[in-house]
């Protein structure tokens, strides 16, 4: 998780949040990381990020059994055409290094990958980059900035 972490870090204009208790944000995303496009530094009032990575279950999401020890999930919005590029239609959302639809939101567009390893790993920093720069380009657009 922290190889992606600082991997994301390195974009241009990004905001990476990990919450904590004095965050004010709910217990249950403690911990998690939540990617946006934000040059200024401050996180965007009106916009979902564009990649997280999750350590737990949520409440309506415990199929990637993310309560075992060790276990985490990256999740980015690729958009449908690119999801139904990418992702494994044999793999289950637990399935540990292969993309799966995401198993709330993939109707919108995510994907989703267990502890990327060896098969994923390099596309999935690839896949948050460009993310980011679609998360950039929806910024400039709606700013009216080139």
């Amino acid at each position: 998780m922290r190889e992606i972490v600082d991997a994301v870090s390195d974009f241009d204009g990004v905001l990476v949040v990990i919450p904590g208790e004095a965050s004010g944000s709910p217990e249950v995303a403690w911990g998690d990381a939540f990617f946006y496009h934000a040059p200024d530094g401050v996180m965007p009032e009106r916009t979902q990020p564009y990649g997280t990575i999750v350590t737990k279950n949520y409440p309506d999401d415990e199929s990637s059994r993310l309560n075992e020890p060790g276990r985490f999930r990256v999740n980015i919005h690729v958009g449908r055409e690119r999801a139904s590029q990418i992702v494994d239609e044999g793999a289950s959302p637990a399935d540990v290094d292969v993309f799966v639809v995401h198993p709330l939101y993939g109707a919108a567009g995510w994907v989703s990958v267990v502890n990327p390893a060896a098969a994923t790993a390099q596309q999935t920093i690839a896949l948050l980059r460009d993310a980011h720069e679609a998360a950039r380009a929806r910024a400039s657009r709606r700013s009216g900035t080139p």
